[in-house]
């Protein structure tokens, strides 16, 4: 620290004496081998203790009790037990702990450590562990690891729990890949991948860990502010001290104590990054001795030739460098620029006691002391009988004027600004040496907290003493946090304006100014940017997100947590999670409810598959009977298809989806007229296509007792076997259906049978001899045979199949007509009935007089049609008019069959 001519360091020089000249290694020992000084640190730690600490008290005292990770202003807090939230949180867990506002240090730790076997695994098996793509399966266990956090804590009162949970996963996972990342080749193709994947956890971790932070400390002042018990965070005493105003500034103003809770969160994460990436200073350095070449070559000045000859510094007092305005030997420089960057670093990471040790080791134990000023002065024995240490720095005010004016010297190292600069306050000097969007908003946080502090303790101390002014500067630029994310946006540094826009980073803003609904915005938008959809693993943090919200009261725009969580669900579903979609979409609305696990079920063929789901849904309370009535409904209603030409039409692989989500209604029982109006509405589908083979396979998957169970289950609720008028229609169309492709089965066999297996009779023979003749009676004897039990079995097959289709010509009360008036009726199945009856009934006409005609039935042929032309029936208001004339010619052609035959025109009277 320049102090202008005052020397701190001219003292008596003896055997004792810090700064004694050390005698000069030999020429023969490199400088690797470092020589060996005695280091007398107590006495020099006295001269500065004189000079800027406090009189009768070390500046080093009691260092290595202190807390690492604490900056300068922050308090120390003890966490209480969040039992549930509400009135009963506020009768049970407001403690003294609560009023004191008193927070654990664990907030700030990390949760979660590897173990030493989990490392040896990782080290042996990198390879391996490539191959099977870790960055792929750490995403998907991350899945199952949130749905089982969510579903062990799902009490209001275990919130934090659940939070610290997310965060030992995600730690977890981060140890996992930094091992893979550490020990695998750049070059592997996976590489990358893995890489980002950690990066994005390295984020995830931080964001869980600044929530958990920042929310338990406003939910606890919130429900100290609405209890009854007044927080005594009076000053008392005679005398108050700095340590004591601050420490009641951050007890009573809990917006300055959160602002010093994201330092401590931002001090965390880089001291976790920077534990994995930097190396140690001390590897270029064995001794505790400063400037050791320098000093060497000071030594050596005029007893050895130098080949390069130029002044160095005649001094090595701290000071020497600016005040004789030389420099230091070419590899001190070296080693002080390095050491002053992994000193800031430190500092960064909320490492002050590690800083001060590494200023130690290096031989610059003066610099630690300087480091040390920033204490707060605070004398217990004021108010107390009992002696007790002093603490701090009670010209604290000239320390920190001098550590503005270092940061102000344009001679010295930047990150030796930036070092009194953080110390002073002074973010002009220190933005110089930020370099990330992390590293301006610790910035900018420390000065507006420091410039807080310091305001408080010189509007309320009560000493004496006249305060040293800082300048004007310091106090003109009044930093909120609005505005430091602001300056952070239109930063000068484009790689720090670049991250502001970065999804973490602004859910990150988001939460650190407590605005829920900018947050629910931002995110809706990038769930909404269909180009540019966020990854997975961000769409799971964020419904995740969305969770912890909802619970803590904080959703502010309950639709737009639904749409990230439909996002998520969307996710699932296609990484096939079939075990994880159920909870997540119960905790969507009703309708959403059923229309995204109906989504997915669509896609589950397997019956084992689809009999868990099934389980999973009952499990977490979905509407399954509505799930499973929408799954068939959206599948029978894709891409319907035209109608064939022929008798029977292929079956496509689109048919066959449609045929087997039947099976989805057949599980339950309590389903199955719900089975058979949805077997219908499938048939009827086919029907209208000419796919019969396809319609038969739909009756086949509706089991044979289910209109017994419906009847059964009917009289179970209502005490009578009376069905509904919905069910008495369904079953009523059912059974159309089934006399339809009874029919049609029959035709087909009939007509199998009489173009196909009719025998053949034996050709005869000319000028056969004896054993011919022979042969040829015994195959005509066996034709005559084989002919006769095949009009014997035509016979019984024609009345079979003309039964079956006089069957569905006179149907009861009409083919596909409903006997009963519905509630709420469905005007296109009325429409698609009518529509069958106007094609099949026709047809199956067609298909009757083919039959007649080919067994020489020709009076029935024409008896056929008295059954169209009745009145009772009505059959003919279904023909269109060409159908009609092809039926009247094909009368016609029967009637002509009569009149060869030697009777009338209708077969009733033979012709004279």
């Amino acid at each position: 620290m320049t102090t202008g001519k005052i020397k701190l360091f001219e003292v008596e020089r003896g055997s004792e004496s810090f700064l004694a000249t050390p005698e000069p290694r030999q020429a023969d020992i490199s400088r690797a081998s470092r020589r060996s000084l005695g280091l007398n640190l107590q006495k020099s730690l006295d001269v500065l203790d004189a000079a800027v600490g406090t009189p009768g008290s070390s500046v080093l005292r009691s260092i290595r009790k202190r807390d690492v990770r604490r900056s300068t202003f922050t308090p120390k807090y003890r966490r209480s037990d969040v039992s549930r939230f509400g009135d009963s949180l506020l009768a049970s867990s407001m403690t003294t702990d609560l009023v004191t506002m008193k927070i654990d240090d664990s907030l700030l730790e990390p949760t979660a450590k590897m173990s030493g076997s989990f490392q040896d695994m990782v080290s042996s098996n990198v390879t391996m562990l490539l191959d099977a793509d870790p960055a792929i399966a750490e995403s998907n266990d991350l899945y199952r690891d949130f749905h089982q956090a969510i579903r062990d804590r799902p009490a209001e009162h275990e919130i934090f729990g659940l939070l610290d949970a997310c965060i030992q996963i995600v730690s977890e996972r981060v140890q996992f890949l930094q091992s893979i990342v550490q020990k695998a080749a750049r070059g592997q193709p996976k590489f990358q991948r893995i890489l980002s994947s950690l990066n994005h956890l390295v984020l995830e971790q931080n964001t869980w860990e600044l929530i958990r932070t920042l929310y338990f400390d406003r939910l606890q002042s919130n429900l100290a502010s609405d209890s009854d018990t007044e927080m005594d965070v009076g000053l008392s005493g005679n005398f108050v001290s700095d340590k004591e105003i601050v420490d009641d500034l951050f007890k009573r103003e809990a917006s300055t104590r959160q602002n010093q809770l994201v330092i401590d969160w931002l001090e965390l994460c880089a001291a976790q990054q920077f534990a994995s990436k930097y190396e140690q200073v001390e590897f270029f350095s064995d001794n505790a001795v400063a400037w050791e070449n320098t000093l060497m070559q000071l030594h050596q000045k005029g007893k050895v030739s130098l080949n390069h000859e130029r002044p160095l510094v005649t001094e090595m007092d701290p000071d020497a460098p600016i005040r004789q305005n030389k420099p230091l030997a070419d590899l001190d420089k070296e080693d002080e620029a390095r050491l002053l960057n992994h000193v800031f670093t430190h500092l960064r990471a909320g490492q002050l006691i590690e800083a001060e040790d590494l200023c130690v080791k290096c031989g610059q134990a003066w610099r630690a002391a300087t480091l040390e000023g920033w204490r707060l002065y605070h004398d217990p024995n004021y108010n107390q009988s009992d002696r007790d240490e002093v603490e701090g720095n009670v010209c604290r005010d000239v320390w920190k004027d001098v550590c503005w004016k270092m940061s102000q010297d344009e001679r010295i190292h930047t990150c030796e600004k930036a070092i009194y600069a953080l110390l002073s306050g002074n973010l002009k000097a220190l933005l110089p040496a930020c370099v990330t969007w992390e590293d301006w908003l610790w910035a900018h946080y420390r000065v507006m907290v420091d410039a807080r502090s310091e305001q408080e303790v010189r509007t309320t101390t009560n000493s004496t003493r006249p305060q040293q002014q800082l300048p004007s500067i310091y106090w003109e630029k009044k930093l909120t946090p609005e505005m430091i994310f602001q300056e952070l946006q239109a930063s000068p540094l484009q790689s720090v304006r670049e991250q502001a826009l970065l999804p973490y980073y602004v859910i990150q803003k988001c939460i650190i100014l407590n605005d829920a609904d900018s947050l629910a915005q931002e995110m809706s938008a990038w769930i909404s940017d269909r180009e540019r959809r966020p990854p997975q693993q961000l769409v799971r943090f964020m419904a995740h997100l969305v969770l912890f919200l909802r619970t803590t009261g904080l959703e502010t725009k309950e639709e737009i947590g639904v749409s990230i969580l439909e996002a998520y669900v969307q996710d699932l579903i296609e990484a096939d999670h079939k075990d994880l979609v159920a909870f997540y979409v119960s905790l969507l609305p009703q309708e959403l409810q059923v229309h995204w696990y109906a989504k997915f079920l669509e896609a589950v063929r397997v019956r084992e598959d689809r009999e868990t789901c099934l389980a999973l849904a009952h499990e977490v309370g979905l509407d399954v009977q509505l799930i499973t009535k929408t799954v068939v409904e959206n599948i029978r209603s894709r891409h319907v298809g035209v109608m064939q030409d022929g008798l029977d039409a292929a079956t496509s692989e689109e048919d066959r989806l449609k045929i087997e989500a039947i099976d989805w209604l057949v599980f339950d029982e309590s389903q199955r007229a719900e089975t058979i109006r949805q077997a219908n509405a499938v048939t009827r589908t086919f029907l209208a296509i000419k796919k019969h083979a396809a319609a038969r396979e739909v009756f086949h998957k509706v089991p044979s007792d289910s209109v017994s169970i419906i009847i059964r289950q009917t009289e179970l609720e209502t005490g009578a076997t009376d069905l509904s008028a919905e069910d008495d229609n369904a079953i009523r169309e059912f059974l159309c259906l089934q006399a339809y492709l009874d029919a049609q089965d029959s035709f087909n066999d009939w007509f199998q049978h009489f173009h196909h297996n009719k025998p053949t009779a034996p050709s005869p023979l000319e000028g056969a001899t004896f054993t011919d003749q022979v042969a040829y009676e015994h195959r005509e004897s066996q034709y005559e045979d084989e002919r006769q039990r095949w009009e014997q079995s035509i016979k019984l097959q024609t009345r079979a199949t003309v039964d079956r289709l006089y069957n569905v010509l006179l149907f009861t009360e009409g083919w596909m007509v409903d006997q009963r008036t519905e509630e709420n009726s469905d005007a296109s199945r009325h429409l698609q009935m009518e529509l069958l009856r106007q094609l099949c009934l026709p047809f199956v006409a067609c298909l009757l007089h083919t039959v007649l005609h080919s067994t020489s039935q020709y009076r029935e042929c024409l008896q056929l049609a008295d059954v169209i032309a009745s009145e009772q029936h009505q059959l003919y208001k279904i023909f269109k008019k060409e159908e009609l004339q092809k039926l009247l010619e094909n009368m016609r052609e029967s009637s002509v069959a009569l009149l060869d035959q030697g009777t009338d025109t209708l077969g009733y009277e033979p012709l004279r």
